[in-house]
């Protein structure tokens, strides 16, 4: 990343978090055409104080792309790692869908037995890949002992600079559209090639991946049985790039605006589909300096809206929700918070990990983005997963 570069985001940023979203919108088109104007300009902060070059939130900048490079057409998955037992891989292969194609990777386990196995899709976040990602979090460690698939798609560069999954795009917040659409194409594809059980599809994600897993699991209730958001945003938040560096500052959710609202009107409308609550388990750090702790909320709020046992106005009985304070082994606090519906039944967890960042929580260092102390993410996303198959038509 170039000085220049770096110096006209942060300005963006500094902009953003002062609402000047014309201006921020201006530097951020400036940082893409990589202008070697003169610097940017200063942007004043409250009482003098000089802004600081913040790493972590450049790292996770999001960036609009009109026109995508097309790439190469769907392939065979091909094994890429073998235990040599003839069972456990690692394999990679590309899917298309409406004109898009990504690469994925898929994770196999030993043993199989033939058994119909669950699987879980994990969306990386901004500057990560598949083998990071399953690095950090060690899905595939866990996939190995308990016995379940692990498909990990991959956003290229030439669809978002950062490697961010579009979620603060409008055409990509739709059923039937964009990245939600070949994100589900793809899990359908997946599971019609290996032996899968349709009741336990789950979909997962960091940041910008959390955000995506929102949106997929909210377009096709009829395909994930719960989704897991780490450090994400709600479906719907943003509709364009400085809306998305607003919301992720502050996680305050902008009102529809005409103009917002038009667009939406011009666009294909999607066959309507019934709401079915989606259970939602979500991470996220109180001191996250990247993506508001806020936002977290705001997911677990978007999950309860229309849950059985809720008002009109979306609030639960007494008593309906449990909270306890707890320690990680590595003495990292945490409060969890569970959401029961009418019977009983859990509709969402929300952790918040106290002290921790922008990382996925008890995450693997040899991983991007993860901090080792905090709760085991993946473990009780596992958990939370498997505690909630879905019930199919007969």
């Amino acid at each position: 990343m170039n000085e220049t570069f770096q110096k006209w985001m942060h300005t963006a940023t500094q902009l953003t978090r002062k609402g000047r979203l014309k201006e921020a919108t201006a530097a951020i088109q400036r940082a893409l055409r990589g202008t070697p104007a003169a610097n940017p300009p200063p942007v004043s902060m409250p009482g003098g104080l000089r802004p600081q070059a913040s790493p972590l939130v450049l790292d996770g900048c999001v960036f609009e792309v009109h026109n995508e490079v097309p790439q190469p057409q769907s392939a065979k998955p091909t094994p890429t790692s073998n235990t040599g037992n003839g069972t456990e891989a690692f394999i990679s292969g590309t899917h298309t869908h409406a004109g898009l194609t990504r690469r994925y990777k898929l994770y196999q386990p030993p043993n199989q037995g033939g058994k119909a196995l669950p699987l879980i899709v994990m969306l990386h976040g901004c500057t990560q890949n598949p083998d990071d990602f399953a690095t950090g979090t060690a899905m595939n460690t866990r996939a190995c002992e308990q016995g379940f698939f692990v498909l990990y798609p991959e956003q290229p560069q030439e669809a978002n600079p950062s490697r961010c999954w579009n979620w603060f795009k409008h055409n990509h917040q739709q059923r039937g559209r964009g990245e939600p659409a070949l994100l589900a194409s793809l899990t359908q594809a997946v599971m019609r090639q290996h032996d899968m059980d349709a009741r336990r599809i789950y979909v997962a994600g960091l940041s910008a991946g959390g955000a995506m897993a929102a949106i997929v699991a909210q377009a096709y209730p009829e395909l994930f049985a719960a989704v897991g958001v780490h450090s994400g945003l709600p479906n719907g938040s943003a509709s364009n790039v400085a809306e998305a560096l607003m919301v992720m500052q502050s996680g305050k959710i902008q009102f529809i605006t005409p103009a917002k609202a038009a667009r939406a009107s011009a666009a294909p409308k999607a066959p309507l589909q019934p709401k079915i609550p989606i259970p939602t388990i979500v991470f996220h750090g109180d001191q996250d300096q990247t993506v508001h702790p806020r936002n977290g909320e705001q997911v677990i709020a978007a999950a309860l809206a229309g849950a059985a046992g809720a008002d009109p106005r979306g609030n639960f009985p007494p008593g309906s929700m449990r909270v306890e304070q707890g320690v990680s082994p590595q003495g990292r606090r945490y409060t969890r918070s569970t959401q029961h519906g009418d019977q009983g039944q859990t509709l969402t967890e929300h952790w918040l990990v106290h002290g921790a960042g922008h990382a996925w929580s008890g995450g693997h260092g040899k991983g991007s983005y993860t901090d080792a102390t905090g709760p085991d993410a993946t473990r009780e996303m596992l958990r939370f997963f498997f505690e909630h198959p879905k019930s199919l038509p007969h």
